[in-house]
């Protein structure tokens, strides 16, 4: 194999494939990168839950692959000056790599020893915005449980019903919906896909509301196909949570506040608690106005806001960090939060059910 190509496009290509290179196996071949160019120039990553395939422009002199250390040779590209890379492999599996005056010669492995990545049944496919898919999982990821036991709450569902996609997380303290009306309409289906998978394709999506992402599945796999990128993962087996049994249409108070507002005195509160110190931020809901208070070890702090309160006064509690994750996320200047009573969760959402922010209260000595 010999391809030439610029260091740009090279380091553009390795960074996306980087994503799917592993920290710890016990298989090294999955610390290569496999680069085919059989006929495009392919890098191509794979960790056995995920992979991901990626095309660089560049000239190919003579086809063929290779098997490489994918941190050493990521690490040299780096290094090279801004110019034409050349990459010349032998028959024992050595690379030379030449850009300049600059010559390493890599020790590579067998190309066929790599494994391929899964093929998904063909059956199943939405076409989305690259830029929508980003925000579904920006506005959802951060409440996926991340050590949980249970594999189901370390994932995402995507439920597809008709021309609406409907992306949920949650772990034991609050719960994340987001919807999104499709450009076409579907077959109804459910995949729980790993949150891994999600944060890595956000990292490489673009935000062109023109460009599209492909997305099939089957029953184990999910394949993403955006620009010249695929990503492949597998799917968390499993039923997810019915979530809308959690949802309750019955509140005693109800709250329309300013988001920034709310958002900056909470994010003050929390300055105020230490890392595993576990002080509530305290609402205290009245007629036209919502007190919130916060005492730690390290002090305490008080603020008021002018708010649109429907119902009875409410004092309640609440970890300020969850609020900050959701408020973080949405977009909306006005923002509406109803309340069932002091000891159960409180819902954030929006008019139209684009967006459900679920959150459980903690409770408070008062």
């Amino acid at each position: 194999m010999k391809i030439t190509c610029s260091k740009n496009d090279l380091l553009n290509g390795i960074n996306i494939a980087l994503r799917a290179v592993p920290g710890k196996t016990t298989l090294p071949i999955l610390e290569s990168f496999l680069i085919d160019a059989s006929g495009d120039i392919r890098i191509i990553t794979n960790d056995n839950d995920m992979g991901i395939e990626t095309c660089v422009d560049g000239k190919i002199e003579s086809p063929g692959k290779i098997a490489i250390n994918a941190r050493i040779f990521s690490e040299i590209v780096r290094k090279l000056p801004d110019n034409q890379v050349t990459l010349d492999t032998s028959s024992n599996y050595k690379m030379k790599v030449t850009c300049e005056d600059s010559e390493f010669v890599l020790n590579g492995n067998n190309p066929n020893e790599f494994p391929e990545l899964p093929q998904t049944n063909t059956e199943n496919k939405i076409s989305i915005s690259q830029f929508t898919l980003k925000e579904l999982i920006r506005q959802t990821i951060f409440s996926i449980a991340q050590n949980d036991a249970n594999a189901i709450m370390r994932g995402e569902l995507f439920e597809i019903d008709g021309k609406m996609i409907k992306v949920i997380s949650l772990d034991s303290h609050r719960i994340s919906i987001r919807k999104e009306e499709l450009a076409f309409e579907y077959e109804p289906c459910k995949v729980i896909v790993p949150g891994k998978t999600l944060n890595e394709i956000s990292r490489i999506l673009g935000s062109e509301k023109e460009d599209i992402v492909d997305i099939t599945f089957d029953k184990k796999f999910i394949k993403f196909a955006f620009g010249n990128t695929v990503v492949v993962s597998r799917l968390i087996e499993g039923e997810y949570f019915n979530v809308e049994q959690m949802i309750s249409s019955d509140y005693e108070t109800s709250v329309k506040v300013n988001r920034s507002d709310f958002f900056n005195s909470i994010d003050r509160a929390f300055t105020l608690t230490r890392e595993g110190e576990k002080k509530p931020v305290i609402l205290d809901i009245q007629d036209g106005e919502m007190n919130i208070d916060i005492s730690s070890s390290v002090g305490s702090m008080n603020s008021h806001l002018y708010i649109n309160k429907e119902g009875k006064d409410l004092v309640i509690g609440f970890n300020p960090r969850f609020f900050i994750e959701a408020l973080k996320v949405i977009d909306d200047e006005e923002i509406s939060i109803y309340f069932v009573n002091s000891n159960a969760p409180c819902f954030i959402k929006s008019k139209e059910g684009e967006y459900i922010y679920i959150i459980l209260p903690v409770n408070i000595n008062r």
